[in-house]
């Protein structure tokens, strides 16, 4: 039995040696993170010096909703620095201590994201309801200006990061939050215009208020999806019943056990499980189609299976790694 065990062993490091290379460099092919450096560098740019222009000309006009929006947009612009630097850290190779490499810090600035758009949101929640209580008056005219510029910069940065929102939740939080710093703009226009139409001072702080929900709204959901990220549960999109109904449909599979997925960064998940196989290790074809389907059916790049020959005895384990 030990001579058994000892031969399992290294056969199976072998093949791991030579599947772990395959299903590496076609992984980095498929999933690896984009690079939206030029992008990230435009809308950095364009929206810092647009919060400065905004801010000056809400508190020269009195319009406290373009000062909150200036608010919202601030807290985009480190928004769109942190989603960066992740951008940047989660490219780094693995090292000795950080054997996967920097992918996860994606995830960490994902919620970090999340933290400092409740932030701005209470500040600007805080300086609506003291506009409520003492209107001042407000020049609807350079509303209508300095919004109407803000929706041209705003749309233009969401479109730089529509592309790849789909696949990245740091980019789906930056295409997000510019789509909705354009639609808020919007109504920072209709606002002004009904204030120079109409004269009301309370038009202004209940924009700002609209401005604060429609903040929480896309807020909630980013917070929702980093959290699940960081406390690694499975991935939106991936149906874990699915995935194991698959593998125990698997032929020679008897039982399935120790199935776990999980994202390694905002764009790559992993899985690890036990396949309980009583007529021994099916070779390593098994494991190259495993590998293969698993990452196109399910977007799944990096798979680690052990086949066991009995459950729950280990002296009877063939442990194969892909």
């Amino acid at each position: 039995m030990d001579t058994k065990r000892e031969s399992l062993a290294t056969g199976s490091g072998d093949a791991h040696a030579h599947h772990h290379g395959h299903g590496h460099h076609h992984h980095g092919h498929s999933h690896a993170p984009a690079d939206y450096g030029r992008a990230f560098a435009i809308g950095i740019a364009l929206n810092t010096c647009f919060v400065i222009v905004e801010a000056s000309f809400g508190i020269i006009s009195g319009s406290m909703a373009l000062v909150a929006d200036a608010g919202h947009n601030l807290s985009d612009v480190l928004s769109l620095l942190i989603a960066w630097g992740a951008n940047i850290a989660s490219k780094r190779p693995p090292s000795a201590r950080f054997t996967y490499g920097y992918k996860s810090s994606s995830i960490l600035a994902a919620i970090g994201n999340a933290a400092l758009l409740l932030i701005a949101l209470g500040a600007i929640l805080y300086e609506t309801i003291h506009r409520f209580m003492s209107p001042a008056p407000v020049e609807g005219m350079t509303m209508i200006v300095v919004a109407g510029i803000g929706v041209l910069i705003n749309t233009g940065t969401a479109l730089l990061f529509m592309r790849g929102r789909k696949n990245d939740i740091n980019i789906r939080g930056a295409f997000l939050h510019m789509a909705a710093d354009a639609l808020v703009s919007i109504g920072v226009v209709a606002a002004g215009l009904l204030i120079m139409a109409t004269g009301a001072l309370w038009i202004d702080p209940v924009t700002s208020l609209i401005i604060v929900l429609v903040i929480a709204g896309g807020t909630w959901g980013l917070l929702k999806d980093s959290v699940r990220m960081g406390l690694l549960g499975v991935p939106e999109g991936i149906d874990e019943q699915k995935v194991s109904a698959y593998l125990a449909e698997l032929p020679g599979v008897d039982a399935i056990h120790d199935l776990h997925i999980w994202p390694m960064s905002t764009t790559e998940t992993a899985l690890t499980a036990h396949l309980v196989m009583p007529q021994g290790h099916p070779g390593d074809a098994f494991l190259h189609h495993l590998a293969h389907e698993l990452e196109h059916q399910f977007a799944i790049g990096h798979t680690t299976v052990q086949i066991e020959q009995a459950l729950g005895d280990c002296s009877l384990q063939d442990r194969h790694t892909v």
